[in-house]
């Protein structure tokens, strides 16, 4: 009898542990899916940490949500959760975090909770810091200009539009205004101001300013990631990640059109 006491009393345990172990994997899949990493990274993240604790993963990625369930070696306890994405945007300091997270559980440099504390840290990590983030963008779509032939009164035209809806954008996504209207307001005035070589004849490549204005919007990440899912088979995801960066493409595409209405420039 206190043989099967003691018996019970140890699966009760490891249960406990496989279940406490299942919520901490499926949050950090969650959270890597939400700031922007490809899935098979993600997988590989996760059945790293789990083979590390001895348990078998069964990890399904949807759109908006990631579902986990873990194995025991010897396949008779499981435990399963489902987990929403907790979406932060395109955060590659936090994604780098993380995997150094997965790497250090798996090479038993850390143990489980302190994992979990070092997860709970990770989680909270604030952005960088918006004034340089936009500095850096604008001079980086300013070289851009030079990159496709610009001079230096485009490039100037391409700072000044880039900074004004690069900080438009960071300001309406900060008051919770839906992205796709982001993105088409952003185009909008930043496509307005590129214009000025045309307005103003100033500048010997008034088209390139124009053209390049609106390049910091395109959504780059997440049509390279649709098709890293894509070239590892999966396939809901790719098609969600490739459609959220064609609408967005159209959408900044709606913005240019509409400054180019505005501004009375034919181009087509």
């Amino acid at each position: 009898m206190m043989r099967m006491s003691s018996r019970t009393c140890s699966l009760e345990g490891r249960q406990l542990q496989m279940t406490e172990a299942c919520l901490f994997l499926s949050e950090y899949a969650a959270l890597m899916l939400g700031c922007g990493a490809t899935c098979i990274r993600i997988e590989k993240n996760v059945r790293r940490m789990a083979r590390a604790m001895g348990m078998r993963p069964v990890l399904v990625i949807m759109p908006s949500s990631v579902e986990l369930t873990l194995w025991d070696r010897e396949h008779r306890l499981s435990s399963c959760n489902t987990e929403p994405i907790h979406r932060k945007g395109i955060r590659f300091d936090m994604n780098t975090r993380l995997s150094s997270l997965s790497w250090e559980l798996a090479d038993g440099k850390v143990t489980f909770d302190e994992a979990r504390r070092r997860f709970a840290v990770i989680s909270r990590l604030k952005p960088a810091n918006k004034w340089l983030i936009l500095i850096l963008a604008s001079l980086a779509n300013a070289s851009f200009c030079r990159l496709f032939g610009g001079d230096l009164v485009s490039m100037g035209i391409v700072l000044a539009a880039t900074l004004a809806g690069f900080r438009l954008r960071q300001i309406m996504l900060e008051d919770g205004i839906d992205i796709r209207l982001v993105f088409a307001i952003s185009a909008f005035v930043s496509s307005v101001i590129g214009s000025a070589g045309y307005v103003f004849g100033i500048g010997e490549t008034p088209d390139v300013a124009l053209g390049t204005s609106i390049l910091y919007l395109i959504p780059g990440i997440p049509y390279l990631n649709s098709m890293s899912d894509l070239l590892d088979g999966h396939y809901l995801s790719f098609l969600s990640r490739f459609m959220d960066a064609a609408v967005l493409t159209a959408c900044l595409s709606a913005g240019l059109c509409g400054g180019l209405l505005a501004m009375s420039i034919k181009w087509f």
